[in-house]
């Protein structure tokens, strides 16, 4: 037992490891705002029974999955070696994995936009027709987008430390956060409309994002999630904005 630990956990000792564990951490967090959104969206279809089901289930699958691959780390960094050449850019696996997932995050917050703008599409989905979305569905699609976002993510923290313990320690965390966030989110959402449309905008520009990456045009992330982060601020800026105007007309509402 003495030796396991002494084998396995010698980095306790390091302080450059515990850098590398709370950066990983912060990472797989940041890149867990992603998962968040969609598993929102997604779950918020479903009848109200069953949403907090289906965003535990999800999660707690994608949790088993991560685990999974990490087991795998070995075959999941070969996925980096080009495959064939096209367009000047080696495509590999990895490419091939972010231009799909790319490509089902962007089909998926179009169609989504397009049945939240169009009043017919609107009226189906009161009915219960064309956005009707059944447990096992909602399921599979968080699991095949966070399989894109696992691959990304473990090639990412290999090159930050060696140690497969930190690795694994992060990913519980940066789930069990999710875990924990999620039905805020998720109500949050359902209660702000407009809030559907910004969250499906995001969407929209992570699916991009991907496909650029795997086209060989890297995109800082930091960007990226700037850019959320102001048009989040801005749209809390006029949600603060309707409730006080709200408030304000009341008394002559009631008058």
């Amino acid at each position: 037992m003495v030796e396991f630990f002494a084998q396995h956990f010698v980095w306790l000792a390091d302080p450059t490891a515990w850098v590398a564990l709370l950066t990983l951490i912060v990472l797989e967090v940041v890149l867990g705002i992603d998962n968040l959104i969609f598993i929102s969206i997604l779950t918020n279809k479903l009848p109200p029974q069953h949403r907090v089901a289906a965003r535990r289930l999800g999660i707690g699958a994608a949790l088993i999955m991560r685990l999974l691959l990490l087991a795998t780390i070995a075959f999941i960094v070969r996925l980096t070696n080009p495959l064939f050449e096209a367009f000047g850019h080696a495509f590999s696996w990895r490419d091939l994995i972010l231009i799909a997932g790319g490509l089902f995050l962007v089909w998926k917050a179009t169609k989504e936009i397009h049945h939240t703008v169009d009043p017919e599409d609107s009226k189906d989905n009161l009915l219960g027709g064309a956005l009707q979305v059944s447990l096992a569905g909602a399921i599979f699609q968080i699991l095949l987008l966070d399989l894109v976002f696992s691959i990304d993510s473990i090639i990412t923290a290999v090159g930050m430390t060696d140690e497969i313990a930190i690795m694994y320690i992060a990913v519980i965390v940066a789930v069990t956060v999710m875990l924990v966030a999620v039905n805020p989110l998720s109500e949050f959402i359902e209660k702000n409309p407009t809030i559907v449309m910004l969250a499906l905008g995001f969407l929209l520009m992570i699916g991009m994002t991907l496909i650029a990456d795997g086209m060989g045009y890297h995109v800082p992330r930091g960007y990226i999630y700037a850019a959320m982060g102001f048009s989040a601020m801005v749209e809390g800026l006029n949600m603060l904005a309707r409730n006080r105007k709200a408030k304000a007309a009341r008394p002559a509402d009631e008058a």
